[in-house]
């Protein structure tokens, strides 16, 4: 099995789907938690060294920390609605509770700066049409440099892409702080939708690619839903929805440099791919989602 690859099950922390510390992948600063939250059980977790976004997945849940409260409506499941979430801060004690249940994702990353807790409503996260053709996906931009700015190391974002298209491409890598690009540790988490292209389901599968110029990493591996792929280094993408099988993922990066950014570079070898896209129309399935449910 691939170092990288963490199939669905063994990053589980009993009830609760992943747990993804940073010395887990081998590196200083990103980490993932997935939480079930039983009906009327409220759960209570120490931030620690990390700040993170409270952000649901399925179900909402309510967040309380240090003395303020933040009820998160949420989702039925990641392909049906751009969700609200929240920030807390490192060194914080935060309860979370869910009426009826929920599963909650916890993007984290090591920092020094301890911010304030804040409230992120759906209505005001930007939703990006990325690509062209087979080649188009949704960004949904709810925590990254420039538009949510309340971080110190920690950047997110959850990307859809409908059944049968291609994303992540073209391929690309932030591991060296060069002009076109700066160091990220990288986590993918996959969702991967059943045959009613809403509900998450093991029956389906995509596909993702990373690899070095030097050929040192170079695997590509068939994802499905609940998988996490680490991004140490190395070119990224494409990530690919087989037919009938729409992919959500979301991406979690944070590295040692003094300012947030996703800065990256393309592998030149593909990366002309970008340019064909100026003359091509965009797939009309995207966006799939936004603050008011689901566009298709």
């Amino acid at each position: 099995m691939s170092a990288l690859h963490r199939p669905h099950g063994t990053l589980a922390d009993g009830a609760d789907p992943v747990r993804l510390m940073p010395e887990d992948a081998g590196w200083a600063y990103t980490g993932l938690r997935v939480l079930t939250l039983e009906p009327g059980q409220p759960r209570t977790i120490t931030t620690g060294e990390f700040e993170a976004f409270v952000l649901p997945l399925s179900g909402g849940c309510d967040v309380v920390v240090e003395g303020e409260r933040f009820a998160l409506r949420g989702r039925t499941s990641v392909f049906t609605r751009v969700t609200d979430f929240a920030y807390v801060p490192r060194d914080a004690e935060v309860t979370l509770s869910a009426v009826e249940g929920s599963e909650i994702a916890l993007p984290m990353a090591r920092c020094e700066r301890r911010l304030e807790p804040r409230y992120g409503p759906a209505e005001l996260v930007p939703v990006e049409v990325r690509g062209a053709c087979n080649a188009t996906r949704q960004v949904t931009n709810f925590g990254v440099p420039g538009v949510w700015e309340h971080a110190d190391k920690l950047n997110a974002c959850e990307l859809i892409t409908p059944d049968g298209n291609w994303s992540s491409y073209p391929p690309h890598k932030h591991d060296e702080a060069t002009e076109c690009e700066v160091v990220n540790e990288e986590i993918y988490y996959f969702r991967i939708a059943g045959r009613d292209g809403t509900t998450p389901s093991g029956a389906g599968f995509g596909l993702h690619r990373t690899y070095t110029a030097d050929g040192e990493l170079d695997e590509d591996v068939a994802v499905r839903d609940g998988d996490v792929f680490l991004i140490p280094r190395g070119y990224h993408g494409p990530c690919v929805a087989a037919p009938g099988y729409p992919m959500y993922y979301l991406n979690v990066l944070a590295g040692p440099g003094p300012e947030r950014s996703m800065a990256f570079c393309d592998d030149p070898a593909h990366g002309w791919v970008r340019d064909t896209w100026r003359d091509q129309p965009a797939d009309p399935r995207c966006p799939v989602t936004g603050a008011e449910g689901r566009r298709t």
